[in-house]
């Protein structure tokens, strides 16, 4: 997303991207930082296009040559990121800032223009923070929260487009060049910003052209556990239309980001081979495909929609050319937005509407030349006061010490003519040049199954599933095992459920997905070549106890909470969550006895075993914990893993962690092992309903 989407080859890929801080080099032998950060090219290039004021230049230069600082956002519902961000500020912030580091202020400081003070950016570079000692403790906690999904470690500039999207919960979401995923993850956030009034009834569908990194999506988003997300493999230039059954007309998008596969040299500061790389012809290259895919988002926007087209490029041909490429087809139907009143604290500079242009030689060429496309070429007086290019946002490395980045939002217009429209004969034009990749759908009675059609592939990740989407009866006998046991509510989407395997029945995990996925999983012409899609709902228990062999998964906690009725809930204090927290598998009589909670000790008695919900009321304004307990036979384990129990520890009870710290479950079974080997006999069982091995613990 936002740079070159080419191939290299195996001894390429080999060595690109390692840090410098741990010896990663580039092609020439030389470690990052020490790489030469100059080009003749790129410095000639943009002095004769002059976009960058002549009083400006060294100051401009120089901030391309330095390293990006560290920034993040704080994720998640407004209550729980405020409380990461409170102790954020209390224990780190308040701590650093006074200190220095060679003569930079390492005090974390927000960034100005992200909503309610959840970006924050360290003026120092991510190698610093991991090797001072003054960065120990930050450093820890940024890893902590990090690893559960509170804090995104993303590029200042690379938060701005999604900020513009205007994302309501309701809204159908698209995503066209999505990889790896840091923006995606943004709109699906944005998409259940309201989440603790009521889940969203959109969605979003992330796409990426390439299949590999396509796959990279479903990591980045996965710790967001939603439901009403999507990733799927096409060519973003022949996205398919889709129609939902039932429907009279085909689906349009009320957002679309268009982060388009650019050149890149706004990213120079953290990859530093965009120097020695830098040609003109890349930008010349990219730019029809960029308004080939700008094109087609249009074409998929609804009326009143917005579509925001970004690239960390600085090069007008990549920008402001395309821009005009699309105001000059699609006329008065379309409009680029005035956002100078959104994200106040963005410093930015405006679009141009007049720029050279320079050959792959790097001479100079005019309107007509036959190696440059005409739509490269600024546009003329006439259309650059319609146009209103100036709309268009520029963000340059020097002004706010981030990267170099270019964003525009389009409205989409509703005028009053109504002949054959622009989208309508672009839909022509799209099914005439190529065929969309086709699908099969095939319906039985008690199940749906979308497949699709093989392709080469290249090496996955270990976990990639590639089996198909099988949806569930909810009259399934084992779906009916589960669903009195939790006490689900007739509101909830039973028919939502679906398993990944060719046999269509749930042998080990059953997935839930969105209403609204469903819709879009179960269409009869399915043309959307699904990589990944759904939540974990149920996972089967190998050692079952109780009357129900299927346990509830940790990531859909938050999706099922409000339909759950009071048959498996259970509270208890504080002072008993912290033992919970760092004890494996208690007995429940030790608990009882040690009057703990008395109240929670009596209301579990009376409990079938098996999976429990436990509910921790907090003190006012911080929001209460709802966590997965198991009941054995004579013990109960908080199901929550190892990187979650360092986070909630650190944060509810101030308790540090370290990465060495093993586990509650991994000391248990060692602590079992020992106490087995005392006795030598190996047939001797621990008493529980789950199996206390750490394979087997469940995890979020």
């Amino acid at each position: 997303m936002g740079k070159r989407n080419f191939r290299k080859s195996k001894g390429d890929r080999k060595s690109f991207g390692k840090r410098a801080e741990t010896g990663g080099v580039d092609d020439r032998g030389q470690s990052w930082n020490e790489a030469v950060r100059e080009s003749e090219k790129w410095e000639k290039y943009y002095k004769t296009l002059q976009v960058i004021p002549e009083d400006e230049w060294d100051t401009f230069k120089s901030a391309c040559q330095d390293t990006l600082p560290l920034t993040f956002r704080i994720t998640g519902s407004r209550a729980h990121a405020n409380e990461i961000k409170d102790k954020f500020i209390k224990d780190h912030v308040s701590k650093l800032k006074d200190v220095e580091f060679e003569g930079v202020k390492l005090t974390p400081k927000n960034l100005a223009y992200y909503p309610n003070n959840l970006g924050w950016q360290l003026d120092v570079s991510k190698a610093v923070i991991r090797k001072q000692k003054e960065f120990a403790k930050t450093q820890r906690f940024l890893v902590i929260e990090t690893e559960v999904g509170n804090i995104s470690r993303q590029e200042a500039v690379s938060m701005i487009p999604p900020l513009l999207m205007d994302i309501k919960p309701h809204h159908a979401v698209l995503d066209m060049c999505a990889a790896p995923g840091s923006k995606t993850a943004q709109l699906v956030e944005a998409l259940h910003a309201d989440d603790d009034k009521q889940l969203p009834t959109g969605f979003v569908i992330a796409n990426d052209s390439d299949y590999k990194r396509s796959h990279m999506l479903v990591h980045q988003v996965k710790r967001l556990n939603s439901p009403n997300f999507m990733v799927v493999n096409h060519d973003a230039t022949l996205f398919p239309r889709i129609k939902l059954n039932n429907a009279s007309e085909f689906l349009k998008y009320d957002r679309i980001l268009c982060d388009v596969p650019c050149s890149g040299d706004g990213t120079m500061r953290k990859n530093v081979n965009v120097w020695k790389d830098f040609t003109v012809g890349n930008a010349l290259g990219l730019h029809p495909l960029q308004i080939n895919i700008l094109n087609r988002g249009l074409q998929l926007l609804k009326k009143g929609g917005r579509l925001v087209y970004s690239t960390c490029s600085m090069s007008p041909v990549e920008n402001e050319a395309v821009v005009a490429a699309a105001l000059r087809k699609w006329g008065e139907q379309i409009k680029v937005v005035n956002c100078d009143n959104e994200l106040e604290g963005l410093v930015r500079r405006n679009g141009i509407s007049n720029w050279k242009v320079l050959g792959k030689d790097m001479e100079l060429r005019e309107k007509g030349a036959t190696d440059i496309p005409e739509s490269a070429f600024p546009p003329t007086e006439e259309e650059a006061k319609r146009f209103n290019l100036q709309n268009c946002i520029r963000v340059y490395p020097h002004l706010q010490n981030t990267g170099g980045f270019f964003i525009t939002v389009f409205e989409k217009l509703d005028p009053e003519s109504t002949k054959r429209s622009i989208e309508e004969n672009g839909e022509e034009n799209i099914s005439k040049k190529a065929k969309v990749e086709t699908t099969t759908t095939t319906t039985t009675t008690s199940n749906t199954e979308v497949q699709h059609k093989p392709q080469k592939k290249d090496k996955l990740p270990r976990d990639a599933n590639e089996e198909p989407f099988i949806f569930l009866d909810p009259k399934h006998p084992e779906l009916e095992k589960c669903w009195p046991f939790y006490d689900f509510k007739d509101s909830f989407a039973k028919n939502s459920t679906l398993v990944r395997n060719a046999t269509g029945e749930p042998l080990r995990t059953i997935y839930y997905v969105a209403p609204i996925i469903r819709e879009i999983l179960t269409m009869d012409d399915q043309k959307l070549k699904v990589i990944q899609s759904g939540i974990k709902l149920f996972v089967s228990q190998r050692n079952d106890t109780g009357n129900c062999p299927w346990r509830v998964q940790n990531e859909s906690l938050h999706t099922i909470r409000s339909f759950l009725g009071d048959r498996r809930q259970i509270t208890c204090n504080m002072k008993l969550l912290e033992v919970l927290f760092q004890e494996a598998f208690p007995k429940i009589n030790d608990l009882k006895q040690a009057q703990i909670d008395p109240e929670f000790s009596e209301r579990l008695e009376g409990m079938e075993e098996g999976c429990l919900f436990l509910t921790v009321k907090r003190d006012e304004g911080f929001e209460d914990l709802f966590l997965p307990l198991w009941k054995g036979k004579s013990n109960v384990n908080l199901m929550v893993n190892k990187k979650d129990t360092h986070e909630l520890l650190y944060r509810v009870f101030d308790i540090e962690t370290s990465a060495k710290d093993q586990g509650k479950e991994a000391i248990y079974q060692k602590k079992v092992e020992a106490e087995k080997k005392a006795r030598e006999t190996p047939d001797t069982e621990v008493e529980s309903g789950v199996t206390p091995s750490v394979t087997e613990s469940p995890e979020a």
